[in-house]
């Protein structure tokens, strides 16, 4: 647990983590919906139209995040993350399958909570499953206005 947890406060590190509301103790609880999770340069951690079964957060390494295109055997890349920041968002409210495609371009430290775990952390701590959707919701705000910015710079 001590691992998750110093893993959690490596991830939160800055005011715009999914973890900025949330104070040493609240972690502490936080820290027991998580687990660890290693991935090796090159591999894929889930493939576009996959099931949605959990939300990575990264501690070391980084990712990247593919959309397929109109083209057969096309995808664009729609991203590339690194510490503190989290992918696979997208599907865990709804259970929609995952939108893109997330593959390890370094070796990857990840800690995740499962949609098990997350339906489990608002039920029996709905004030600390607010402040980490709180934090990831803000922390998705800015990934968002960053590409309307970069969308807008194209033009």
């Amino acid at each position: 647990m001590n691992d998750i947890l110093g893993k959690l406060c490596n991830c939160g590190n800055n005011e715009l983590s999914a973890f900025c509301f949330l104070c040493t103790d609240e972690m502490k609880v936080l820290a027991g919906f998580f687990k660890c999770k290693n991935v090796k340069a090159g591999e894929i951690l889930w493939d576009e139209g996959d099931p949605c079964d959990y939300v990575a957060f990264i501690n070391e390494g980084r990712l990247e995040v593919k959309k397929e295109t109109e083209f057969e055997g096309k995808q664009v890349i729609v991203g590339i993350y690194s510490k503190g920041a989290f992918v696979g968002e997208l599907c865990i409210l709804d259970g929609s399958p995952r939108a893109l495609t997330a593959k390890a371009i370094e070796d990857l430290s990840l800690v995740i909570i499962t949609q098990e775990s997350f339906d489990e952390l608002i039920s029996k701590h709905p004030e600390l499953g607010n402040k980490l959707l709180k934090g990831m919701l803000l922390s998705v705000s800015k990934r968002l206005r960053k590409s309307f910015d970069r969308l807008a710079s194209i033009f």
